[in-house]
């Protein structure tokens, strides 16, 4: 699962981009508070796509949007101690995590719309069957 692959990756990214954080003390809640959204984010995922029914994936991925949108917000508040490179590089990827998983919902949401019940007694007597 590719959002994953990449929550993963920046979860480890996010450690050295915290000692940046840290050295300026108006930034130590900060990363701490960004350490915790982006761990949430592949945590999240995982959980979800352990789920069995639809609705319960669905609630994982949405919470892993918004810890996805939490950890940009973070980014873009850590913007005067981290370099530009690698605050780009960071919100690209926390950009296609929230792509493939708005697609991940949509899909969810559309494999479940998409299962029919099986007909009644009654639309099977309406069909003479």
């Amino acid at each position: 699962m590719q959002a994953y692959t990449i929550a993963r990756r920046l979860a480890g990214e996010a450690w050295g981009d915290t000692q940046f954080m840290i050295g300026d003390p108006r930034l130590t809640e900060v990363a701490s508070q960004l350490i915790r959204a982006i761990g949430s984010i592949g945590a999240q995922i995982a959980e979800g796509y352990s789920r069995r029914s639809r609705a319960d994936r669905i609630r994982y991925y949405e919470y892993a949007l918004g810890s996805t949108e939490e950890a940009v917000t973070w980014y873009e508040t850590a913007r005067p101690v981290l370099s530009a490179a690698v605050l780009e590089a960071r919100l690209a990827d926390l950009v296609s995590i929230r792509r493939l998983l708005l697609t991940m919902i949509r899909n969810e949401r559309a494999a479940r719309s998409s299962v029919r019940s099986p007909p009644s007694a009654e639309d099977n007597a309406r069909r003479g069957k």
